[in-house]
């Protein structure tokens, strides 16, 4: 194609150049003498000559050229044509060889097949003879067990049974003596050895046992600070009381602010949040607000914080990031009086210093004793106990079996079925049962207050609801969206009158319903 197009272009040139030498020779004719024009007509025609042999050279030096690349390329194909060719046979070889080995395969396992199938018959010809020779031996123990019982006139059964009474007799009366002698002797032995266990570990763990307050102390630099939380009129400690939940107590005592409630962490928020305000200096109920919220995170933190320390105090290594959280919340309850957090590292170590005495993993049993009063710390409230709760916390987290067993019996609400069960219940009586270390009145009056708060919570519209003066008042925050002013009063009656059916309290309980309206608006 290319040769033809260069062939066709340099034809066309030299017809170009031909008119031209006509044109030139027309236009010479009219001017020049006779021999001027032959000459010009001659030279006109070499030109045309000329041009016709170069047309000529290099329409067969493309021609050759074309000539060329058809034949290369009639060679490449020729080689790819053998190359596939090639390849296609060896896959064609290949494919007879492994036919060939299939084959062979398939001959093998006729075989195979055959040879199991003679042994089959050989088994079965086997089989039949001795079924033959089993009724035939059956015969010959029939015939001599008849024999027998005319001889000993008793039959096969009653021969057996005799003796199997007689055994069982014998092996009974000795097998008593045996029994009585090892109770003896293990009930000496074991009494002896528990009680030196309960007195070596006893005497191994020393706790402390101070008992929790319901109020905590602020100190302030000086009095005047006292009227800037007070606020107008009240206005900022009344803020502060309705985001914290708790009572502060501002009195002539000097440079001393109380801060009473019955839960630890409300106390703790709302000290770690006056210390915040007095701190920076601006107090009002907008900053408090702000101010209180962030102390919460804060206060998450640092309960996250406690329960990381604790385990690693103790020791104990793959925990659940969220029962390390309850760890750390056991610092701001109290069992009893008895702080929770303070109670279960010392049930802990008891419990891995008795398993270690028995020869237990002393490992696993300080994980169920730190982990046993898991369900006295829950994120919501539940209708089971705490050991119920606490075994089902446990499992959700994948704790061991023998720490989830020993969590939910060490109060005897499931059965024991492990070993560090009871070491877990005894370690934890021997906590409580410190001179101290526990006091009755002060659990019933916690749970006294909860069960008022609770109260006052399982109304629609309470956002909040607060136990605070010992109980003595109930203050109830509702949304102003769902509660209107006739509805606030109307469930500050039902409340009071709830609180008086239900409940059993010393003196008289005062229920305060606030609702507040606000409207904010933000100027951009």
């Amino acid at each position: 194609m290319e040769s033809s197009t260069l062939y066709i272009i340099i034809s066309a040139i030299a017809l170009i150049m031909l008119g031209l030498g006509l044109l030139i020779g027309k236009f010479t004719f009219g001017k020049s003498s006779k021999k001027e024009r032959e000459l010009a007509e001659i030279e006109a025609q070499k030109i045309i000559s000329d041009a016709k042999i170069q047309s000529e050279t290099i329409k067969k030096d493309k021609l050759l050229e074309a000539k060329e690349e058809i034949l290369k390329q009639k060679t490449e194909f020729g080689q790819e044509v053998l190359q596939k060719t090639k390849m296609s046979e060896q896959n064609e070889q290949r494919f007879r060889s492994k036919e060939q080995a299939l084959n062979q395969k398939m001959e093998g396992f006729q075989r195979k097949e055959q040879e199991l199938e003679s042994i089959k018959q050989n088994l079965n010809r086997q089989l039949e003879l001795l079924s033959v020779k089993k009724s035939e031996l059956d015969k010959v123990q029939e015939e001599h067990i008849q024999k027998l019982e005319k001889i000993a006139r008793l039959t096969e059964s009653e021969a057996r049974e005799q003796l199997i009474q007689n055994l069982k007799e014998t092996a009974r009366s000795e097998a008593m003596g045996y029994i009585k002698e090892i109770l003896d002797e293990a009930k000496i032995k074991a009494n002896k050895e528990a009680k030196k266990i309960v007195i070596q570990t006893i005497q191994r763990v020393a706790a402390e046992h101070a008992i929790e307050n319901s109020v905590s102390v602020f100190h302030i630099e000086n009095d005047d600070i006292k009227g800037q939380i007070i606020g107008r009129e009240g206005r900022n400690i009344r803020a502060l009381e309705a985001a914290t939940g708790v009572e502060i107590i501002v009195d002539d005592t000097p440079e001393t602010i109380v801060i009473s409630g019955f839960d630890p962490v409300r106390r703790e928020i709302a000290r770690l949040a006056l210390q915040r305000l007095v701190t920076d200096g601006r107090i009002h109920p907008a900053r408090i607000e702000e101010s209180v919220e962030k102390t919460k995170k804060q206060m998450e933190e640092h309960i996250v914080e406690i329960g990381e320390r604790t385990v690693i105090e103790l020791g104990i290594h793959g925990m659940h990031a969220e029962l390390i959280r309850m760890v750390g919340r056991m610092r701001f309850r109290s069992s009893y009086g008895q702080n929770l957090l303070q109670h279960s590292k010392e049930v802990a170590n008891l419990c891995s210093i008795m398993a270690a005495e028995l020869g237990m993993n002393p490992k696993l049993a300080k994980r169920a004793g730190l982990l046993h009063d898991i369900g006295k710390v829950p994120d919501e409230e539940s209708e089971l106990s705490h050991a119920l709760l606490g075994m089902k916390l446990a499992e959700k987290f994948n704790e061991h079996p023998a720490i989830i067993n020993a969590i939910g019996a060490h109060h005897d609400e499931v059965e024991m079925m492990y070993v560090i069960s009871p070491i877990v219940q005894s370690c934890d009586a021997i906590s409580g049962a410190r001179p101290g270390a526990r006091r009755e009145m002060m659990q019933q009056y916690l749970k006294r207050l909860k069960e008022l708060e609770n109260l006052a919570m399982s109304h629609d519209g309470v956002e909040k609801a607060y136990a605070i003066q010992a109980g003595r008042e109930l203050r109830v925050i509702v949304e102003a969206e769902k509660i209107g002013d006739k509805q606030a009063e109307e469930l500050s009656f039902s409340l009071s009158q709830k609180i008086q059916n239900e409940m059993t309290y010393p003196g008289q309980i005062k229920v305060t319903v606030i609702r507040e309206k606000r409207a904010v608006s933000f100027a951009k």
